[in-house]
């Protein structure tokens, strides 16, 4: 991709914006998890809003910059698409790993950065995933959904079948919230490489 193609693509994907999203959702987190833990009587367990809003604004602006105006234009590329979707989600996905990771440092067995880290990889990963089937402006619908429901459900212990279903909610360590997460961010990454966002029509 040429230079001229290149500034047409962050134009047209508004990277401009989304990064600038990313920015201020790592800034709001750093902020929150420290006004959380500096309140009496509380600790790093009090950063679990943090660990779990942060991921999904950051998600849901990562997915919004996933649609394009153009997508017939887009299909007579001479270059095939996946590897160009491939790279503007992986490096916006590393960008909000690494802004979230370093807004809320510390205490890796609870909910620090390995959780915050977790929590971004599977919301992206679903973001992405329901860009790829119902649309990317609307993709923030499905993880929001499920985060809403998980947060009021899940158990306040840590481990067992909750780390699978509840996987948000976990801390850091837990291996089977890990899996999840890590696979949701593999489909997702696949299944809207190879798709693209489905057109939404107005």
């Amino acid at each position: 991709m040429n230079t001229a193609g290149l500034a047409l693509f962050v134009r047209s994907r508004t990277l401009p914006g989304t990064v600038a999203a990313l920015l201020g959702t790592a800034a709001a987190a750093a902020w929150f998890a420290y006004w959380l833990q500096s309140r009496p009587g509380l600790d790093h367990t009090s950063r679990v809003p943090v660990v779990v809003l942060g991921p999904l604004l950051a998600a849901s602006a990562i997915g919004t910059s996933l649609y394009t105006a153009s997508d017939e234009l887009d299909r007579t590329a001479t270059r095939p698409w996946p590897p160009r979707r491939t790279a503007h989600l992986l490096a916006l996905t590393v960008l909000a790993v690494a802004l979230l990771a370093l807004a809320v440092p510390g205490h890796p067995e609870e909910f620090g950065g390995p959780a915050i880290v977790r929590n971004t990889l599977g919301a992206v990963g679903v973001t992405a995933a329901a860009a790829a089937l119902i649309g990317a402006r609307p993709s923030w619908i499905p993880m929001a959904v499920y985060v809403g429901s998980v947060y009021m459900a899940a158990p306040p212990g840590p481990g067992g079948a909750a780390a699978l279903w509840a996987w948000p909610m976990q801390p850091g360590p837990q291996v089977g919230a890990w899996a999840m997460a890590l696979g949701a961010f593999a489909g997702g990454t696949a299944l809207y490489a190879f798709r693209g966002a489905r057109p939404v029509r107005t």
